[in-house]
């Protein structure tokens, strides 16, 4: 039970950064009766259950329960399963996904590796009888059978649990069919390995072979007694696993789906529905080029529906490719300059609008999530608004400045919003335009509200969110923490107010906060995005301008500046101290990417490109080569390096590099491990203390009392 003495860190940790008993996971029948969700209990309860609203009332039941489920037995979680919540960064209990039939009438889900099916009707459950770990359960669309994943083999059940069966076992122990790589789900946002066809008789299963792939040891230096765990990860520059691509029938027999594999190795997106045939989205290594392919179900055989060439790279997005309900290839196209929606060859939308993802599509327009361009007027800083897109033109459906996303089905649209003077988000059911219901969160509330400016740095417009102490007179110089994400995939500056609240408690802790989004984060424009192409060092030039332009404005003490970032805020916090002690006169680098060599292919290739080809772009982007390191003259700054030793994304290996380099330099700085940790740091104890250790470095280092 949470406690009003409770600290801001501690309450953060337990409460999963607010997230936890707030509504999430929507899906919404087609015809509009009912809408499915996850939430758990309370605002410090890990554990979902499966909830069903009814939106002609607002009524809410529970549909699966998993402490009942369970009989209160604790969840033993596979390592499969804990690898692919690791890739999802899913950091919950009991019911953290579901998939539904087509109807929205029977769900299925993985619970302590066994599997259940929820009447969402009757709001009923039962667990069908199959052999485990089950890993991402799918009805069929007509909600007669249920697919699953198990050591590795793609198993059917009938809905009740009979007739269980195996349709593809692996061949060894380096392959898996059904799953997504660690590739695609770290990086493509393909977080799964097999789709049903729409008539339920057919399955695309993605068969997955990591021998080709570079083996890599982890261990747990404080468990000397535990075997290190055996990871095939594909570094830069190294080979990915090999995947293939079946259509199976449920007696098991398959016919291999033909492309151009070696051209193409990436299989980056899955699609199919009753109105077209299946469709791929395939990439070659560089990301220069991908083929988009309809694929004939009885030959295996592909055509070329559409093909895409960038100088740079090309981009993936959620939700596309699609067919529309008229058969026609909907997609996002980076075009004359911005980021645009295409239905066939028409370019639905302009430089007013950067489209993010399709979130539906309909016979009578297309739902997608976007935010200013550079062509519209109004920049609308840290705003993600959903809008509804036909050939009549653009329609903005989130009215308040703030982050939307939403699901729709049947005329009913679940918003879900964050805004800035409102804690946590709010989910509302709209039918016909109009609020029909509010979906019940329990999330806690913070206790603390950001104070937060959003606004633009520098000449190049750098999107900023500026964070006072809550008692600050608005006028006294103060020390600075810079607070960046600063890359690709992670935009920080957001018009939410939870989105800043770990921001806002460094500030009151007397610091003057500034978060940055320079080039390379998205949200802008193309052009603002790949402008980190082949040199990430950019990002470090943003963080500077937007800082000094900023202190023009607001009271910044630029002789006492910090900056503190996790990942690949935590590359750029390592670099900022070492390239511009100038500048920077403290720095907590998070599990930082030192050296990029180490960090995976799908990602670091996009941005510098084979290791083998340039590297001198790898060179000019790590820490470890760094001019700095052996240079006297350069000022020796305050540096706190932190790492989970479980991290599995970006290896503990980063950090002990870059000691031993800094060591060999005579550059004094401090390092702390975090056992047992993986990238996450899900654990409430490791993540309060974390803060409480930042803020005590930060003092120090900057002669702070």
């Amino acid at each position: 039970m949470t406690t009003t003495s409770d600290s801001f860190p501690r309450r953060h940790a337990r409460t999963q950064r607010f997230t936890l008993g707030a509504p999430r996971a929507f899906a919404v029948a087609p015809d509009g009766s009912r809408v499915v969700f996850l939430r758990s209990s309370s605002g410090t309860d890990r554990a979902s259950s499966l909830w069903v609203l009814d939106p002609a009332d607002g009524g809410e039941r529970v549909a699966a329960d998993p402490r009942a489920l369970l009989g209160g037995a604790s969840e033993d979680l596979s390592p499969e399963e804990r690898a692919r919540r690791e890739r999802s960064r899913e950091g919950g209990a009991g019911i953290v996904g579901y998939a539904t039939d087509t109807a929205v009438e029977l769900a299925s889900f993985a619970l302590s590796g066994r599997l259940f099916a929820a009447e969402l009707r009757a709001g009923t459950a039962r667990e069908l009888p199959v052999p485990g770990p089950v890993i991402d359960p799918r009805p069929s669309p007509d909600g007669r059978f249920v697919a699953y994943v198990t050591q590795g083999a793609l198993r059917v059940t009938g809905a009740e649990g009979e007739g269980d069966r195996a349709l593809a076992e692996p061949e060894s122990e380096q392959v898996t069919y059904g799953l997504a790589e660690f590739i695609a789900a770290e990086e493509m946002g393909r977080s799964r390995g097999f789709w049903w066809s729409p008539e339920s008789d057919l399955l695309l299963v993605a068969r997955a072979d990591d021998t080709p792939v570079r083996r890599w040891w982890i261990s747990d230096p404080a468990r000397p007694e535990r075997d290190p765990q055996h990871v095939a990860y594909p570094a830069a520059g190294t080979a990915n696993a090999a995947v293939r691509l079946f259509v199976i029938d449920l007696d098991g027999a398959r016919t291999e789906v033909s492309w151009d594999r070696k051209r193409y190795p990436y299989l980056a997106h899955v699609h199919w529905s009753a109105a077209g045939a299946p469709l791929l989205l395939v990439q070659a290594r560089d990301q220069r080029s991908q083929l988009f392919l309809a694929v004939d179900p009885g030959s295996g055989a592909t055509r070329m529906v559409h093909a895409d060439e960038d100088p740079t790279w090309l981009d993936l997005f959620p939700g596309v490719p699609c067919w529309s309900p008229s058969g026609q290839l909907v997609r996002i196209v980076d075009e004359g300059g911005a980021r645009v929606l295409a239905v066939g060859e028409r370019l639905l939308t302009g430089p007013k609008l950067h489209v993010r993802a399709v979130l539906d599509v309909s016979d009578d327009d297309i739902l997608v999530s976007g935010s200013a361009g550079e062509g519209a007027a109004d920049p609308q800083t840290g705003e993600v608004h959903v809008y509804r897109v036909n050939e009549l033109g653009t329609e903005r459906v989130s009215l308040e400045p703030g982050v939307h996303t939403a699901v729709r089905a049947g005329g009913v649209t679940v918003l879900v919003s964050a805004t800035p003077d409102r804690a946590g988000s709010r989910a509302r059911v709209l039918r016909d335009g109009k609020t029909a219901a509010t979906v019940t969160s329990y999330a806690e509330d913070p206790g603390m509200s950001p104070r937060m400016t959003l606004t633009e740095g520098g000449a190049r417009r750098i999107p900023c969110a500026v964070l006072l102490p809550q008692d600050h007179d608005g006028a006294t110089p103060l020390p600075v923490l810079m607070d960046p994400y600063g890359g690709p995939h992670g935009p920080r500056v957001l018009a939410a107010h939870n989105a800043h609240l770990t921001s806002q408690w460094f500030a009151d802790q007397g610091f003057a906060v500034v978060v940055a989004d320079g080039r390379g984060t998205p949200g802008r424009s193309p052009a603002w995005e790949k402008a980190i192409h082949h040199d990430l060092t950019v990002s470090l030039d943003d963080q500077v301008e937007a800082l000094e332009s900023l202190a023009k404005s607001y009271p910044l003490d630029l002789s006492r500046v910090a900056i503190r970032g996790w990942s690949y805020g935590g590359w750029l916090a390592g670099l900022a101290v070492l390239r511009r002690p100038d500048v920077f006169h403290a720095g907590i680098a998070g599990a930082p990417v030192t050296d990029w060599r180490l960090y995976d292919t799908h990602y670091t290739e996009r941005y510098l490109g084979d290791p083998t080809a340039s590297p001198e772009s790898y060179a000019k982007s790590s820490l470890l080569t760094d001019e700095g390191l052996s240079s006297p003259a350069e000022p020796h700054r305050p540096l706190m390096i932190v790492h989970g030793l479980a991290d599995d994304n970006v290896v503990a290996a980063h950090t002990l590099r870059l000691s031993s380099a800094l060591l060999s330099a005579g550059r004094p700085h401090e390092v702390l491990p975090l056992s047992g940790v993986t990238h996450m740091t899900p654990q409430e104890q490791v993540a309060e203390n974390l803060l409480l250790l930042q803020v005590d470095f930060l003092k120090r280092s900057l002669g702070l009392s």
